[in-house]
């Protein structure tokens, strides 16, 4: 199944949570430190939500101070 974070194409299995698809894209570290995960309107997603085909996802990353 495709997918999106950040724009990006993510490719997972199906059944795959929003944390897969996390991991998969490299965003763990910013998880780690409390960055959030949002849908395409705006709504935070938890880690063990679902996705579908042509989700989109996007995690805030703020920029070294």
């Amino acid at each position: 199944m495709k997918i999106f974070i950040n724009d990006r194409e993510i490719h997972l299995a199906p059944g795959m949570t929003v944390r897969h698809a996390i991991i998969a894209a490299g965003f763990t570290r910013e998880i780690d430190a409390g960055e959030k995960v949002f849908d395409e309107w705006g709504n935070e997603v938890g880690l063990d939500g679902a996705v579908s085909e042509n989700y989109r996802l996007y995690v805030e990353v703020k920029k070294a101070r």
